[in-house]
């Protein structure tokens, strides 16, 4: 797993690569609650398009 962000005029955007699986969620989940707080942003985007496998618990985390 590999996420990457950035900010870009209160736009914060992950980009997540390889599996989004129940393993994985809470660290993304950590990690993107922290930013979004830190930087208070008008919109978060979670870029998948590098994703090749997604549980039901990486749906979860994008309902949340």
């Amino acid at each position: 797993m590999n996420v990457k962000h950035f900010i870009e005029d209160r736009l914060l955007v992950f980009e997540i690569t390889e599996e989004l699986d129940h393993h994985t969620c809470e660290i993304i989940r950590r990690r993107a609650d922290y930013e979004i707080q830190r930087f208070m942003p008008k919109r978060v985007v979670f870029d998948f398009n590098r994703v090749v496998f997604m549980d039901s618990a990486g749906i979860g985390l994008v309902i949340r």
